[in-house]
């Protein structure tokens, strides 16, 4: 990591959500700003929910997000390093995004240390034990084999169920929690990195998936960002190599 160079986190983004009015802006709003920092980065996270809904059969993606998609060709080819976190919305994401943009897809935490600070990364969602009715879903979701039989739909009717499916499990999160901070005795990602730390010391936890950009104090040298998302906030995560803040866009597109 060159001195001069930030490590950039980005999550929520919802390309393709329903409750967006203008397509169109939504993505060009992102892309200006990876086009803006194309030149600072030294790589570039990206923590999930990108897409609000992907699904890749063999032969077949999803229309649209040209402009992302290129964009990120673009970066990749510049020698950024990208990385990518399946999120809940984004979850059947396979191999597309690796051949066609050079980008590496993970889907599961990972832990990394930069400047001799360690980092949590991970997209947020079903840490831990604490909602077991979510893991399950996300246990059925991720089975090879449910995927398997997903993939036999034709895409005309696959893609719109999923997106069916998607528009209805948003409805439920925002009626439950909304992008609202529960506080720490309820946020389950505060609770889960609490207890991660009884067995390993980590300096920052980076999740996304909650829609509220947020900095948390989770032990005595510890902290957890919520990184925001891309339909209120703007919101992204830079870090130094020493101190992780959060930052907004501001842009009049």
């Amino acid at each position: 990591m060159e001195d001069t160079k930030k490590i950039y986190f980005a999550s929520d983004v919802h390309l393709g959500a329903p409750g967006i009015k203008d397509h169109r802006t939504h993505e060009k709003r992102f892309v200006a700003w990876l086009d803006s920092i194309k030149h600072k980065a030294a790589e570039l996270y990206l923590m999930g929910d990108i897409f609000d809904f992907w699904f890749e059969y063999k032969h077949v993606v999803p229309r649209g997000y040209t402009r992302f998609l290129g964009k990120l060709s673009e970066l990749s080819d510049m020698g950024i390093p990208i990385h990518f976190f399946t999120g809940n919305h984004d979850i059947w994401l396979f191999d597309y995004l690796k051949n066609e943009c050079g980008i590496k897809v993970y889907r599961k935490p990972l832990v990394k240390t930069f400047n001799k600070k360690k980092l949590f990364l991970a997209h947020g969602d079903g840490l831990g034990h604490y909602d077991p009715h979510y893991n399950f879903l996300k246990s059925v979701f991720t089975n090879k084999f449910a995927q398997w039989i997903f993939a036999r739909i034709h895409p005309n009717f696959g893609i719109g169920l999923a997106n069916f499916w998607s528009g209805k499990s948003r409805e439920k999160n925002n009626k439950e929690y909304g992008d609202r901070y529960l506080g720490d005795d309820k946020e389950f990602a505060v609770l889960y990195a609490k207890d991660y730390l009884n067995k390993e010391k980590i300096d920052y936890f980076v999740f996304g998936h909650r829609h509220v950009a947020r900095k948390i104090c989770v032990g005595s040298e510890s902290q957890l960002i919520f990184l925001g998302d891309w339909i209120q906030h703007f919101s992204y995560g830079v870090f130094d190599g020493n101190t992780f803040e959060l930052e907004y866009f501001d842009t009049h597109l």
